[in-house]
């Protein structure tokens, strides 16, 4: 009868070590894509909604403003990119001469608010 060979069961053990190994790099490096790409998605919707806001207000301020009354309401972004943002609002906020345009999330977490104030020409 032959007997095995010791080093049989150092190959297993080598092979046990190799993926030990592999997982502990691969594991954290696939969290790190998982939330670089979170972060991204976040820089892009603040990208978009910093456009829209910056754009609202050039319109606003070029004289739009002029007929509407003075304070808080609502403001209607017809912007195809705006339907694909987080949950929020605009606001525009009318004091005097003095524009205040904000996007306003409605849910904490992501993407926060984004102010422009300007005085009407």
């Amino acid at each position: 009868m032959k007997s095995i060979p010791p080093q049989r069961g150092f190959l297993q053990i080598d092979l046990i070590v190799g993926l030990a190994i592999l997982t502990l790099a691969i594991v954290p490096l696939g969290y790190a894509f998982s939330r670089e790409r979170q972060v991204l998605k976040m820089e892009y919707h603040r990208a978009v909604i910093n456009e829209l806001v910056d754009g609202e207000m050039e319109i606003l301020a070029a004289g739009a403003a002029r007929q509407l009354p003075d304070g808080p309401q609502p403001l209607g972004v017809t912007s195809h990119a705006a339907s694909k943002l987080p949950p929020g609002h605009f606001q525009l906020t009318k004091t005097g001469k003095h524009l205040r345009v904000e996007w306003m999330p409605d849910e904490k977490g992501g993407v926060s608010t984004v102010v422009r104030e300007a005085t009407l020409q």
